[in-house]
């Protein structure tokens, strides 16, 4: 593997491990609806394990409420099902042809426990960062060892690791600062 792949290779890896903390970001309830709230719901439809957004139309009209039309009525109450058995911890209220989902305001101590939360999950994301840099620099050696670069190669390679590491690792921080203020905020 020469340096360019190796480059290529953890820049895309630590790419990867941040867009999943925003990904998982967007599915912690912050007192304020969001489709993204109910994006990991997923709903036995005749047999089927379907995931929510295929079956309903989803939208936020206000601040505090998430509504779900489904495509087909009749599977109304397989989604309310799906909705009561997830973690989401939100009651559906249904007319049989529209789900509404009121998305309740967060008490003091369930915003601490939330902040606390996204901070464990900023820190695995760190964690998996630094093991990309890492498994970089392993291959940077091995590379040397191999005769396929030489000593001034290597040192330069792993202080842009390092540099990339800290970029990445500046982007979680970001993530996780707009996240708790988003959180805290009453």
């Amino acid at each position: 593997m020469d340096i360019d792949e190796i480059s290529l290779e953890t820049e895309d890896r630590m790419d990867k491990a941040v867009d999943f903390l925003r990904h998982e970001y967007r599915t912690i309830r912050t007192g304020r609806a969001s489709t993204a709230l109910v994006d990991n719901i997923r709903v036995d439809y005749y047999g089927a394990v379907t995931p929510l957004k295929q079956l309903a139309n989803i939208s936020v009209p206000e601040a505090n409420l998430i509504v779900i039309k489904p495509f087909d009525t009749s599977g109304t109450k397989d989604i309310e099902k799906a909705i009561i058995g997830s973690p989401l911890g939100i009651t559906p209220n249904s007319d049989g042809r529209i789900i509404r989902l009121v998305v309740p305001p967060l008490s003091g101590e369930r915003r601490k426990q939330l902040a606390q939360q996204v901070k464990q999950m900023a820190e695995q994301a760190r964690v998996s960062v630094r093991n990309i840099r890492r498994d970089a620099n392993k291959h940077i050696d091995q590379a040397l060892k191999d005769k396929n670069i030489t000593e001034d190669d290597r040192d330069e390679t792993k202080k842009e690791m390092d540099e990339l590491t800290k970029k990445y690792i500046g982007q979680i921080d970001d993530l996780l600062k707009a996240k708790t203020d988003e959180i805290m905020e009453i």
